[in-house]
């Protein structure tokens, strides 16, 4: 961790200091940094210092790699085509990609956010740019299909992030998408086209700096609400130029440092059911006024059958906001261990311990190392009495921590990648420093694919063993997961800034069991967010949440996968709706799609 931040910094993130050598090896690469740009570029080797933060890929690995499939899929997009950045913070947050079955066909459909041109351009630039958000309609074949222009959801912008829901409840899902300035929401006709309905829903009063989007039924009467993160309050003077900031201990120019501008405070959106939304954040307890938000995660984190809300803030304290069943939060942020002040940008959440209860795993800025914050609340297994809802960051213990000092991480998820049934982890990097060369690029950096043998010996990053695109440098940032071709694993969407993105094919994932489960609800919210899905097979107990995983400025498909291990059947699925009616389903065949009626 820096050395110069404050005594009360040190104390709030003193329970992820889990010993002395990580101070040590952190106060060493950023000695390395103060050196200068052009004597380090972020992932290189340095002696003496990343040669102890790597593990070797143990025996047993997975044989199973990715390939990168985005121009055969039919994919031609590239991330901010027109123009060329201009140095200024809003351009270099990236954008995200969200995966939704919009025509209800089975088959996830893939919705882009860019960049369309940098914030120099003019509105006339900017209408005329090349770019803009797309949608990409799933053939079914492993093909996609640009419709954007007929769907009418082209926006054209400094955008963000996006995020699918049928918050109307009319059996069709709509979308939602942040941006440099302002919110839009799309309506889902059901014809294959949508309809802006901003201004109607009431979302058309909100300018800033909106990032990640989280829908969740919070105070669960069946309409699904919408959580916005603000990011800055960015504005753009003539006498800013040249000038340079600390970001942490590092110098950076003035306009890229979100610590020059003041927070933006978030927004909960609550539902109305009639077509409308109603701003509650600071009525709620939970504008978190104080936090630069980039992501946001609905869960449900101590059991209770409510939705909590974590926010993961750059440069700020992360908040984690306890559900008190009454349409207010409590923020339990310091008590429960998770208020620590780095800069925080993916989010996934996930049991990946497999003890009962959701976890946190959060992707910073270099030199900061990522953190798991595995949950305590049941210290004695499954089935023990729940304590109090605390968490620890892990990230050593289990192989996470230090060897991700020399990243600066974005986009994340849990996922089981070779349907063993253990959750791993893939995590988009990419710089927030220009290159020396060419100041209008940022600086490139491998992504990173880690493999969990089992909870007691931990992650062991497998990238190298997992295919060629490992080797590869991209300035990541939105990640998105979803089994795009339904064959039984889990493929994965990267968003990389000024470049083509990455659709990595999953290839032989599917050689072990799995089982996917899509909840159809009701009487609950029709997105069926909050809905947990438990399985029991081979002797193992998974869990995982609809809806709960944010990644970064991004949304995975809202289904339940789970690998099998060598379990050729689930003994058990339980799924508990949001409304609290719970369904049961014993003896289920694997490898199939299991659709679940409320």
């Amino acid at each position: 961790m820096p050395m110069s931040l404050t005594r009360r910094q040190r104390l709030i993130i003193r329970h992820t200091l889990v010993s002395l050598s990580l101070v040590l090896v952190t106060t060493a690469v950023l000695l390395l940094l103060r050196q200068g740009p052009k004597h380090y570029s972020p992932g290189e080797h340095v002696e003496g210092i990343t040669s102890e933060l790597t593990r070797s890929v143990p025996a047993g690995y997975p044989t199973v790699r990715f390939t990168d499939v985005t121009q055969q899929a039919g994919i031609g997009f590239k991330h901010f085509s027109y123009g060329k950045r201009s140095t200024q913070l809003p351009e270099d947050m990236g954008s995200g990609a969200a995966w939704g079955d919009y025509d209800g066909d089975g088959y996830p459909d893939l919705y882009l956010c860019d960049i369309a041109g940098p914030l120099t351009a003019s509105p006339q630039e900017l209408a005329a740019s090349p770019g803009g958000n797309r949608l990409y309609h799933n053939n079914g074949g492993g093909t996609f299909t640009d419709v954007t222009a007929r769907a009418g959801v082209g926006f054209k912008g400094i955008s963000m992030g996006a995020a699918w829901a049928d918050f109307d409840n009319d059996g069709k899902l709509d979308l939602v998408v942040t941006s440099y300035g302002r919110l839009i929401l799309y309506h889902n006709r059901g014809d294959g086209t949508f309809e802006d309905v901003t201004q109607k829903a009431g979302l058309d009063q909100f300018h800033g700096f909106w990032a990640g989007a989280s829908w969740g039924d919070y105070d669960r009467d069946g309409n699904v609400d919408l959580y916005i993160c603000g990011y800055v309050r960015y504005e753009f003077k003539p006498e800013f130029v040249g000038k340079s900031a600390r970001q942490f201990t590092e110098e950076v120019p003035f306009t890229l440092n979100p610590s020059s501008y003041r927070p933006e405070r978030n927004l909960l959106l609550h539902n109305n059911g009639d077509g409308t939304f109603t701003e509650v954040a600071r009525k709620a307890g939970v504008d978190d006024a104080t936090g630069r938000s980039l992501s946001a995660a609905w869960c449900d984190f101590d059991g209770d059958g409510w939705p909590d809300l974590y926010v993961a803030n750059d440069i700020s304290e992360n908040k984690m906001y306890l559900n008190l069943h009454n349409g207010a939060f409590r923020d339990i942020s310091h008590e429960a261990w998770v208020d620590e002040y780095r800069g925080s940008m993916g989010l996934a959440v996930g049991d990946w311990d497999r003890d009962g209860d959701p976890d946190i795993f959060i992707t910073h800025w270099i030199a900061q190392q990522f953190a798991l914050f595995s949950n305590l609340r049941y210290t004695r297994g499954p089935g023990s009495k729940p304590g109090r809802l605390r968490f620890q960051d892990v990230a050593d213990m289990v192989g996470l921590g230090q060897v991700t000092l020399t990243y600066i991480g974005w986009g994340t998820s849990f996922f089981d990648y070779d349907n063993d049934g253990q959750l791993d982890l893939f995590m988009a990097n990419g710089s927030t420093f220009q290159d020396e060369k060419d100041p209008t690029r940022l600086i490139p950096m491998k992504n990173l694919l880690f493999w969990q043998k089992n909870p007691s010996e931990g992650f062991f990053e497998v990238g190298e063993v997992s295919g060629e695109v490992f080797r590869e440098l991209h300035v990541g940032r939105g990640v998105a997961f979803a089994d795009y071709d339904n064959d039984g694993d889990v493929d994965i969407f990267v968003v990389n800034h000024s470049g083509r993105p990455l659709l990595l094919r999953n290839d032989g994932g599917n050689k072990k069991p799995w089982l996917k489960v899509r909840p159809r609800c009701t009487r609950s919210n029709r997105s069926c967010f909050g809905a947990t899905v438990e399985i029991e097979a081979g002797g193992n107990r998974q869990s995982q949440e609809i809806g709960s995983q944010p990644s970064y400025l991004s949304q995975n498909f809202l289904e339940a996968h789970f690998g099998l291990g060598s379990a050729t059947q689930v003994d058990l699925i339980r799924i508990r709706f949001p409304s609290g009616v719970v369904r049961e389903l014993k003896q289920v065949p694997s490898n199939q799609v299991v659709v679940v009626q409320e």
